[in-house]
């Protein structure tokens, strides 16, 4: 398993304020709403998606997607994107910095993570991340051949895959090295020269007068703590998505170039944005 990457200089707590407890109450109560009521139709849609269509999932990234898109409206918190949407098959591969991620990625299109294995026991959000289909890996060479399989199964269903090739997430401010073993199970002769890889930068920007990493949640960060600081700020900052051209997976030798240019392109974006 890869470290969880931490920083020396930790963000200082500051209270909440009265106001800020107001907020926290009327925009968490209705993005609980949104959230739950959101998973609880997706449960329902479930028992009739699932025995049609199998591993198929026609409506309910639907709803995913609506879900994060109307998280943002609720925060207040502006989501600007741009670049190409891919239209061929594939995956998709991003910087990580917060578990606003998850929202950010889901709410421009419909994607599957996929993330390590312990995440999936996590309260609350593995219980997400389950019912929305993310797909969950043992990060140990010796499980590559399942990985690979389960890969095949995902992508070949038409499944739009993304993960992290960081392996953990930072204070957003920086791109970590991308893991080439990651990008592996992409080299098999099943997926090799029919994949593509879209690579996309996520950039925060902080709200004016806080610190830069406002947004960022790494190291032993609680979820509730920092989920509480979002929900009370009154004027927030705003986050970016800037998609990449896709790449064909046959286009490089090894898993290795591969991940050198999607974390270079990564990173192309993120150093000319962040303010």
């Amino acid at each position: 398993m890869s470290p969880t990457w931490d920083s020396d200089d930790p963000v200082a707590d500051s209270p909440i304020s009265a106001a800020g407890w107001l907020r926290v109450l009327m925009r968490g109560s209705i993005l609980g709403a949104v959230v739950f009521g959101g998973l609880g139709l997706m449960l329902l849609l479930r028992l009739f998606e699932r025995p049609i269509f199998g591993v198929d999932r026609p409506i309910t990234p639907y709803i995913t997607r609506a879900v994060c898109r109307s998280a943002f409206v609720i925060l207040r918190l502006p989501l600007l994107v741009r670049g190409p949407r891919m239209k061929v098959p594939g995956a998709v591969v991003a910087n990580h910095g917060s578990w606003l991620d998850i929202f950010a990625l889901n709410a421009r299109k419909n994607v599957y993570f996929v993330s390590k294995s312990e995440v999936a026991a996590w309260p609350g959000i593995g219980w997400l991340a389950r019912a929305t289909g993310t797909m969950f890996i043992r990060r140990d060479p010796r499980d590559v051949k399942n990985q690979i399989a389960v890969f095949e199964e995902r992508l070949q269903h038409g499944h739009r895959l993304l993960f992290f090739p960081e392996g953990t997430s930072t204070d957003t401010l920086r791109v970590l090295p991308f893991k080439p073993t990651l990008f592996a199970p992409f080299f098999s002769d099943r997926l090799v020269h029919d994949m593509h890889i879209q690579p996309v930068t996520v950039i925060y920007h902080a709200p004016e007068g806080a610190d830069p990493r406002f947004y960022g949640w790494w190291g032993d960060m609680g979820f509730a703590e920092h989920l509480l600081k979002v929900l009370a700020q009154r004027a927030q900052g705003r986050v970016e998505l800037v998609y990449h051209a896709p790449v064909r997976v046959d286009a490089f030798p090894n898993r290795k170039s591969l991940a050198s240019h999607l974390e270079a392109q990564v990173r192309s974006a993120h150093s000319t944005s962040i303010e």
